[in-house]
């Protein structure tokens, strides 16, 4: 019982800490100007495409 419950905990902290790594991730990363500019020109090359 000890050691399934050792491997339980183990994999909450494991899977918390990546929960908190993915959405410090997410909150901290800010797009740079390239990538913006780049989806930019792909939304208006699409809109371009799809309405002629």
């Amino acid at each position: 019982m000890k050691f399934e419950n050792l491997i339980l905990h183990s994999l909450y902290a494991a899977c918390f800490a990546i929960c908190l790594l993915t959405v410090g991730a997410m909150i901290v990363d800010k797009p740079s100007p390239a990538t913006t500019s780049v989806a930019s020109q792909a939304n208006v090359a699409a809109h371009a495409a799809i309405h002629g």
